[in-house]
């Protein structure tokens, strides 16, 4: 996935992850969103120091990955995967998209 890979279906949210390509929790974050079928918008922050910066701006934490859901951050990998195991997160994201 790139800085491209922005398109969601009508009436979806826009989901944004700022990640490294190295980042353990950043790939889990991926396959969690991925199995959710869900389309989201991949900043590769890896070697882009300018979105990085701007990944800080928006969330005022320096980790990766940082999630944000219609412009409101949701936190990294940990919050994700609570809001999943609660059963919140796939009402955020505008319900299941996958045919599970």
């Amino acid at each position: 996935m790139t800085d491209n890979d922005t398109t969601t279906a009508s009436g979806r949210p826009l989901v944004e992850i700022y990640h490294k390509t190295w980042c353990p929790y950043c790939h889990a974050a991926l396959r969690l969103l991925d199995n959710k079928g869900v389309a989201y918008r991949a900043i590769d922050v890896t070697t882009d120091r300018a979105r990085e910066r701007q990944m800080i701006e928006r969330s005022g934490r320096h980790t990766v990955p940082e999630i944000f859901v219609d412009g409101e951050l949701i936190g990294g990998f940990d919050d994700l995967a609570a809001l999943d195991r609660e059963g919140s997160l796939d009402g955020l994201l505008g319900g299941r998209r996958d045919a599970a």
